[in-house]
């Protein structure tokens, strides 16, 4: 019998967490880092265990890479509009 090699959980995990961060405004910088910690994780599990998913691992930390480059230049917008802006 073909033996059916299960998917790594913490990879899916991953890629949800690193598309979110790029989704949502201001929650999406924390999120990212937690995307990019898990996919570490879970590459590390997926080299040790030979399990599926290494695929969906990389996506969730490109995701996640992706979604903290955009919240840090979003956050840097707003700073730079606040700052250029007076009151007066």
């Amino acid at each position: 019998m073909v033996e059916k090699i299960k998917t790594n959980s913490n990879s899916a995990i991953s890629l949800t967490v690193g598309i979110l961060s790029i989704l949502i405004p201001v929650v999406g910088l924390v999120l990212g880092v937690i995307g990019v910690v898990v996919s570490r994780k879970a590459i590390k599990e997926i080299e040790k265990t030979n399990e599926n998913g290494r695929g969906l691992a990389t996506s969730g930390l490109i995701c996640s890479s992706v979604g903290i480059i955009i919240q840090i230049f979003a956050l840097l917008g707003i700073i730079a509009y606040y700052s250029i802006t007076t009151v007066g």
